[in-house]
């Protein structure tokens, strides 16, 4: 079974250039695609929807991320829910600032803030999985930052519910 890297023709690394992807997804969507295969047929679909999977995951850094520590054998979010007690506290504040925010502005440079923080996650794991073979502990590590990044991830949700509520 091909991992999303090889079913690209990528090499297996966690940094991904976009116009690297884009241009392989392009190419390898050309051969698989239905609508230019002769035979067609449930393989062909198959072949379709599972390289639209594999381009969708490492597209998104949160999901290229989730997809190697799973291509690693890393901790998933159900064996690894520690947080960094700084972290919750920041989260603590950032949930006091979202309940306070009483104008427009005011959730904007929230809304700001809690992409800003999630982007630092992301750079962070980048770092982390920098080595093509990481080891154990870079695993867990790596889960810590992608758990914060679901927690950013989660206020954003629940602070664009706020937002529309009122």
């Amino acid at each position: 079974m091909q991992n999303h890297y090889e079913r690209l023709g990528l090499p297996r690394r966690f940094s991904v250039d976009a116009r690297q992807l884009e241009a392989a997804y392009l190419a390898a969507s050309r051969l698989t695609h239905p609508d230019f295969q002769v035979a067609g047929g449930v393989d062909t679909h198959m072949n379709a929807a599972a390289l639209n999977q594999a381009y969708t995951t490492l597209k998104d850094p949160a999901r290229r991320a989730e997809y190697w520590l799973n291509l690693h054998d890393g901790p998933t979010a159900q064996q690894e829910k520690q947080l960094d007690p700084a972290f919750l506290a920041a989260m603590m504040d950032l949930q006091e600032a979202i309940d306070e925010a009483e104008d427009e502005p005011q959730r904007d440079e929230l809304q700001t803030r809690i992409e800003a923080m999630k982007t630092a996650e992301l750079i962070a794991v980048a770092s982390i999985f920098a080595d093509d073979a990481p080891t154990s502990e870079a695993l867990l590590a790596g889960r810590r930052h992608m758990n914060a990044v679901s927690r950013k991830r989660e206020r954003r949700v629940f602070f664009q519910f706020r937002k529309h509520r009122r």
